[in-house]
């Protein structure tokens, strides 16, 4: 029994969700529009505010895709509706960030600053040097994009230099020892 999928989905007023006859999704609010095509297995109900999903039978695949589908839909009209961000850390000597108009240039210890472009619909904040924010309504551009970000200069082990998502912990190793 899923227990994600059976949760009920609350839409804020400020939503608008449309059902297409295929299953396609359409959500509107005031950070931006999703549309998203959707598995033709699970019924979604709409019931003034409240969305509900339920699925045809309890095989396998049908279990599978019930809760992906809820949380799909969930993180599309929470996306809409507030948004989501995340915030990244360059820990090194020498190592920043900035912006330049709407890029995002970093330097991390490359002969070459790094640059980065968002795709519409998510944009980067500098509040510091040190700090990169990245904000956007759609839950997988921005999570892609900073995953991107860190991928430039994941935290090595030994002196946790590098990008790292703020709160992230790195675990350390020792590393060489005199006899």
């Amino acid at each position: 029994m899923s227990r994600i999928g059976n949760k009920l989905i609350e839409v804020p007023e400020s939503v608008t969700v449309t059902l297409a006859d295929d299953n396609t999704v359409t959500v509107k609010g005031p950070k931006g529009e999703l549309t998203r095509k959707l598995s033709s297995d699970i019924t979604i109900n709409q019931d003034g505010n409240v969305i509900t999903l339920t699925r045809p039978s309890d095989n396998k695949e049908h279990r599978a895709i019930h809760g992906t589908t809820r949380s799909l839909l969930n993180n599309m009209v929470e996306g809409v509706s507030k948004g989501f961000e995340k915030s990244l850390e360059l820990v090194g000597v020498g190592y920043r960030a900035q912006k330049q108009g709407n890029k995002l240039v970093l330097n991390v210890g490359y002969s070459h600053p790094v640059e980065f472009t968002p795709e519409e619909g998510v944009e980067i904040e500098v509040p510091s040097n040190t700090k990169v924010i990245v904000r956007g309504y759609n839950k997988e551009h921005v999570g892609a994009l900073a995953s991107n970000i860190r991928a430039v200069r994941p935290p090595e082990p030994y002196k946790g230099k590098g990008i790292r998502y703020e709160g992230e912990h790195v675990r350390r190793k020792e590393g060489k020892t005199g006899k």
